[in-house]
């Protein structure tokens, strides 16, 4: 019956039922005064958490890096079968049978020992 009596005392239009409402609204984090729709867009945008911390932006992109190592490590182990990184290796392989493996400053060296 309490209850009852404080609602119709908070919805009639007397001086002390606003400034109730005011405190209220203060208390529990609503717009103080009542205000258009386009402000309440921004209460709501302000009210919500950033962008930057919420889990679905966070986690939005897949873990590329970790992937990646992951991946390596499991082709070393013979579990995971990379054709591109086969042909690579193939191809390196074949130049040093073929004697034509790059060293990396043999030409800075060769010049040097001529002079």
């Amino acid at each position: 019956m309490k209850f009852y009596k404080y609602c119709n005392l908070v919805n009639s239009n007397t001086n002390y039922a606003n400034r109730m409402k005011t405190l209220s609204n203060r208390i529990f984090g609503d717009v103080v005064r009542p205000t258009d729709e386009k402000s309440m867009k921004v209460v709501k945008m302000f009210s919500e958490e950033p962008l930057y911390k919420q889990e679905k932006i966070i986690n939005y992109y897949p873990r590329h890096v970790e992937t990646g190592l992951f991946i390596k490590q499991l082709r070393n182990y013979g579990l995971f079968r990379d054709e591109h990184q086969d042909f690579i290796d193939e191809m390196k392989r074949l130049k040093a049978l073929r004697g034509k493996v790059f060293i990396k400053g043999e030409k800075k060296r060769k010049s040097k020992s001529i002079l």
